[in-house]
């Protein structure tokens, strides 16, 4: 059911979000002269994928999790993209593609050994990972690997339509920071 809703919305928001897409890839050519960001991450049964979105750091950026980044490598368009959460919008593309849900735990890199292990012992890899969900909104990030690992869990276990479009009305309405990164 909750599959249903991820694709009408994906295609709507990639539809009539279009215009938005397109004035900040233009925007993030002038950035950065590379405004997409693709990236391998750990998807549903721990099978890879890529994840896209607008790059928010310099092209040279280690490929680290945000907390490990430092704050300087995030440009001027990217601290904007991150603020508003703009920067997740072509992950709607991985979701119509059925790699990733609106709704679920935030997919990771494959160097983040400490958090696969918390997710997988939690059974986190069964659902697809997603571009909000309860940690998110909690304010959780990757910093802190087993309490974001059970509120994942949790999140799962309690899954219901209305805490799917309680999830993404609390992201569009700004709640959560996002992820941290180094000062």
């Amino acid at each position: 059911m909750l599959r249903i809703f991820d694709v009408v919305f994906a295609l709507l928001g990639l539809v009539c979000g279009f215009p938005v897409l397109l004035v900040i890839y233009i925007l993030g050519l002038f950035d950065t002269g590379s405004p997409l960001f693709l990236q391998e991450r750990v998807g549903r049964n721990k099978k890879p994928f890529t994840l896209a979105k607008f790059r928010t750091m310099k092209v040279d950026t280690a490929s680290v999790a945000s907390h490990l980044a430092s704050s300087s490598s995030i440009t001027k368009l990217g601290g904007f993209l991150r603020k508003t959460k703009l920067d997740e919008l072509p992950q709607l593309w991985n979701v119509l593609k059925g790699e990733m849900s609106l709704v679920g735990p935030r997919p990771n890199l494959y160097n983040q050994e400490k958090l696969i292990s918390e997710r997988d012992a939690l059974g986190v890899y069964a659902v697809r990972p997603g571009i909000t969900g309860l940690a998110q909104i909690s304010e959780i990030d990757m910093s802190t690997p087993q309490l974001l690992a059970k509120t994942d869990a949790q999140m799962i276990r309690e899954m219901s339509l209305i805490n799917y479009f309680q999830y993404i009305f609390k992201t569009v309405a700004g709640k959560g920071a996002g992820d941290r990164v180094q000062s």
